[in-house]
C-alpha cells in the first residue's frame, strides 16, 4: 500500500521549517531546524517477517486439542474390528462324584471329569451391522477432528490479521506523531514571531498527547494479539514475534451460491450429522435384527472311570418372548435417534448458510471500504492535508483546520488496515465453513479440501 503522500507531507513540513529568517525574530532563528531523520549507514537489517502459512502450519502441528481429536479418531477406528468379531468362546472344566479336584469315584458310572467349550454365533448380519455402526462413529469423530483443525486455522488467521493491523496502526500513528511534533514546533516558532496564536501551539501539543494515548492502547492490543498467537504456538505469552508480513487483499473467486454448495458438502458439522444419520439407519437395521435369535454351540468331553469317554454337542437359541418391551422398544429408540440426527443436520444446514451469508456480506463490505480508502478517501485526504498546509503557510487556513485535516488522514489510514484485516478474517471464516480455499483467480480449480489433512496426519 502506498504511503498516501506522507513523504510529500514531510517535505511540506521541511519547507515550512525553512521559512525565511527575516520573517522570524532572532529567537525563532536560533531555534533548531527539524528535518526528517536519515537512516543510519550501518543500520541492521529488518527482522524476518511473520509468515501466515508458517504460523498456521506450526499451530496445527502443536495444538493439543487437534492432537486429542486425532487420537480419538484412532481409538474409534480400533473399535471397528472389535465390533465385527465373534464373542470370545467360553471354556469350562469340571468333575463330578468326588470332592477332590479332578478326581472320579471308582465303580460309579456317573462320575467323570470333563471339558466344555461353547461359542455364541449372532444371527447372520448382526456383526456386519455392528462393524458398520462403529465405522460411522469413527467417521463422525474424523469430522470432529477436521472441525478442530479448521477452527484452529481460522482463529490463528484472525489473530494474525489482528496482529498485522495493530502493527500497521502503530507504524502509521508513530509516523504521523513525528510529523505532528514537527508541525507543533512550526506553530511554536510562528507564535514566537507573532504569526500564530497560542491556542495553535496548545492544540498541537494536545494532539500529540492524544496520539501518545492512542499508541499506548495500540501497543497493549498488539501485545494481546501477540500473546494470542504465542498461545496457539505453545510458546510463552511474552515470546517476541517479528512484524507481520504485508497482507494484500485477496479475491473471492466463487459466487455465494457456489459457496453454499461447498458448505453443504464440506462443512464439518454437516458431515458429522450425516455420518450420525448413516449410523442411525444402521442402528435401526440392527435393532430389527434383534428379533432374530442367536445360536449357541457347545462341545463337551467327559472322561469316566472304567467307562468309555463321552462326547456331547449342544445347540441353543434365545427366544425373544419379551419382544414388546425389549426388541420393539429397541427399534423405536433407534428410529427416534435417526430422526433426531436428521433434524440436527437440517438445522446445521440452515445455520451454515446463515453464517456463510453473514461472512460473505462482511467480506463484501470490508472489500468495498478497502477499495474506497485506498483509491479514494486516503489519497484525497492526503491531498487535502497538503493543500491545507500550503494554505496555512500563507495564512489562508487556520491551524485548527490544518489539525483537522491531519487527524482525518490518520484515522482513514488506520481504518484502511482495520478493514483489510476484517476482510481477510471473513475469508478465513468462510474457508472454515466451505472446507476449501476460496481465493485466487476466478475459474481456477478449488483448493484441496481440508479433509485430506486427516489422512495425512494419520
Amino acid at each position: 500500500m502506498k504511503r498516501f503522500g506522507i513523504f510529500r507531507i514531510g517535505l511540506w513540513l521541511v519547507s515550512l521549517l525553512l521559512i525565511p529568517v527575516s520573517l522570524w525574530s532572532q529567537e525563532a532563528a536560533e531555534s533548531p531546524t527539524v528535518a526528517l531523520e536519515a537512516p543510519a549507514p550501518n543500520q541492521p537489517s529488518a527482522p524476518q517477517a511473520l509468515i501466515l502459512d508458517d504460523v498456521v502450519r506450526e499451530a496445527l502441528e502443536k495444538n493439543p486439542e487437534a492432537q486429542s481429536a486425532l487420537h480419538s479418531v484412532r481409538a474409534l477406528e480400533r473399535r471397528v474390528p472389535q465390533a465385527k468379531t465373534l464373542p470370545d468362546p467360553v471354556v469350562g472344566i469340571g468333575w463330578a462324584g468326588n470332592p477332590a479336584p479332578f478326581s472320579t469315584m471308582s465303580g460309579d458310572a456317573s462320575s467323570y471329569r470333563g471339558v466344555t467349550v461353547s461359542e455364541q454365533f449372532p444371527y447372520p448380519g448382526k456383526l456386519k451391522l455392528q462393524g458398520a455402526i462403529a465405522s460411522k462413529e469413527a467417521d463422525a469423530a474424523q469430522a470432529d477432528y477436521e472441525a478442530v483443525r479448521r477452527r484452529v486455522a481460522a482463529e490463528v488467521k484472525a489473530a494474525f490479521y489482528d496482529y498485522f493491523y495493530f502493527d500497521k496502526a502503530i507504524q502509521t500513528t508513530t509516523r504521523n506523531k513525528d510529523l505532528l511534533e514537527k508541525l507543533s514546533k512550526i506553530a511554536e516558532a510562528q507564535y514566537r514571531v507573532g504569526k500564530a496564536m497560542q491556542q495553535d501551539v496548545l492544540r498541537s501539543q494536545v494532539e500529540v498527547s492524544l496520539l501518545l494515548e492512542k499508541l499506548t492502547v495500540l501497543e497493549q492490543q498488539k501485545a494481546t494479539a501477540q500473546a494470542r498467537i504465542n498461545a496457539y504456538l505453545l510458546r510463552a505469552p511474552e515470546s517476541p514475534l517479528p512484524p507481520a508480513a504485508d497482507v494484500e487483499p485477496a479475491t473471492i473467486r466463487y459466487s455465494l451460491d457456489e459457496l453454499y454448495a461447498f458448505a453443504a458438502n464440506n462443512d464439518t458439522a454437516v458431515l458429522r450429522d450425516q455420518r450420525m444419520i448413516d449410523r442411525g439407519r444402521l442402528s435401526v437395521a440392527l435393532a430389527q435384527k434383534q428379533y432374530r435369535p442367536d445360536v449357541g454351540v457347545a462341545y463337551m468331553y467327559q472322561q469316566r472311570t472304567a467307562q468309555p469317554d463321552m462326547n456331547g454337542v449342544t445347540f441353543s437359541v434365545n427366544i425373544p418372548i419379551f419382544y414388546r418391551s425389549k426388541q420393539r422398544q429397541g427399534v423405536a429408540e433407534a428410529s427416534e435417534d435417526l430422526i433426531s440426527a436428521e433434524k440436527l443436520r437440517d438445522n446445521r444446514q440452515n445455520e451454515v448458510r446463515f453464517e456463510l451469508k453473514q461472512q460473505y456480506l462482511a467480506a463484501q463490505a470490508a472489500e468495498r471500504l478497502v477499495n474506497l480508502y485506498s483509491k479514494g478517501v486516503v489519497p484525497q485526504s492526503s491531498l487535502a492535508l497538503e493543500s491545507a498546509m500550503a494554505s496555512y503557510q500563507v495564512g489562508k487556513v487556520d491551524f485548527l483546520s490544518l489539525i483537522a485535516n491531519f487527524t482525518t488522514l490518520l484515522d482513514y489510514e488506520t481504518d484502511y488496515y482495520r478493514q483489510l484485516a476484517d476482510y481477510q478474517t471473513a475469508i478465513a471464516r468462510m474457508e472454515n465453513l466451505t472446507g476449501t480455499g476460496i481465493t485466487g483467480t476466478p475459474g481456477a480449480s478449488p483448493a484441496a479440501p481440508i479433509s485430506q489433512t486427516v489422512q495425512e496426519a494419520k
